[in-house]
């Protein structure tokens, strides 16, 4: 979300403002087509549609549509606008609208995550958009430090002091446990626990906390790896340069792999497909792997479609001339 809002903004640096908000908004749109069409099959493997999950993709498509109106603003009031909606929305924990009525879709794909029952439909807002869309905000602001104009040795310096600052403020308004995360951290059994308890932070929506918590650490790696060069950042480089491709491949193979284990394991093929996450669904209670077999499969999978994605890179970079590549 914060390097999406990045990226636009370095997009508007080789187009004009009128050009980089139709842009988003046709991008935006795009991406909340695929999320309802292409990125659910890939989830659920069911023709019937019947749980919609208004998930990342969702959340980004909006997010940019939305971003394609406030660009117009100007550039430190969209700050402050950014700032205040990351660093304010959690006085909003608390703020219900009951019922299964249009008041109540609303507000949960603002600020609540939710799963309502709509016509035998199950949809969930699991991206409520507002802290998402302060942070989509953020971003595009931070874009500013890779202007051409800006001195690299003083980016650098000023994204530690901004990732160091924000690391600080995290230890600090988390050990205060007054504010910026819905769930308080608390004394536990040992040591390892507390510890657990204080990093444990909400994600659906992200916090305060857990954006200071993300953000920071990402922002000083920024910092300290921008020039950095060999074979393993140019290939985690040519992945960076797909998301889309990669994103969209990814759920595939994982569902499909998803498949032949549980066919090997004993189980039906037909168990995998899916009327909501696969945790919740009964046919599936027993199955799965431990955490170093799922390792090994995260990174099989990476190898994998490493060669794709090099492929995908190379013919984008290979064919600009082609406008709708810029959609994947």
């Amino acid at each position: 979300m914060f390097l999406a809002g990045t990226s636009a903004f370095l997009v508007g640096q080789r187009k004009s403002r009128k050009e980089l908000s139709w842009f988003l908004l046709t991008r935006g749109l795009w991406l909340i087509i695929l999320e309802l069409t292409v990125v659910n099959f890939a989830w659920f493997f069911n023709i019937h549609f019947t749980a919609i999950f208004l998930v990342v993709i969702w959340a980004l498509g909006l997010g940019m549509m939305i971003m394609s109106a406030l660009i117009h603003l100007p550039f430190r009031l969209l700050l402050v606008i950014g700032l205040l909606i990351v660093a304010g929305h959690n006085l909003l924990d608390n703020v219900h609208v009951p019922g299964e009525g249009i008041g109540a879709i609303l507000w949960a794909e603002l600020h609540e995550r939710r799963l309502f029952q709509i016509n035998g439909y199950a949809v969930g807002t699991a991206y409520p958009i507002l802290p998402w869309l302060g942070i989509m905000i953020t971003g595009y602001c931070f874009g500013s430090f890779y202007r051409k104009q800006v001195n690299p040795v003083t980016r650098k310096k000023t994204l530690q002091y901004i990732g160091i600052g924000a690391c600080f403020l995290f230890i600090v308004i988390r050990a205060i446990n007054v504010y910026g995360d819905p769930s308080p951290w608390t004394q536990q059994a040992s040591g390892t626990l507390t510890v657990l308890s204080f990093l444990n932070l909400t994600k659906y929506p992200p916090s305060l906390l857990y954006a200071l918590m993300t953000l920071g650490p990402a922002i000083l790696l920024l910092s300290v790896t921008e020039d950095i060069k060999g074979k393993f950042l140019n290939a985690l480089a040519a992945i960076g340069r797909v998301p889309m491709f990669f994103y969209i491949l990814h759920i595939y193979f994982i569902h499909l792999g998803a498949m032949l284990a549980i066919t090997l394991t004993g189980h039906q093929w037909s168990d995998m497909i899916l009327s909501s996450w696969p945790w919740t669904q009964p046919q599936l209670k027993g199955y799965g792997f431990s955490l170093g077999a799922t390792y090994l499969i995260w990174l099989g999978l990476i190898l994998l479609l490493y060669p794709l994605c090099a492929w995908y890179d190379k013919y984008k970079s290979s064919h600009k001339d082609k406008w709708w590549l810029s959609y994947l």
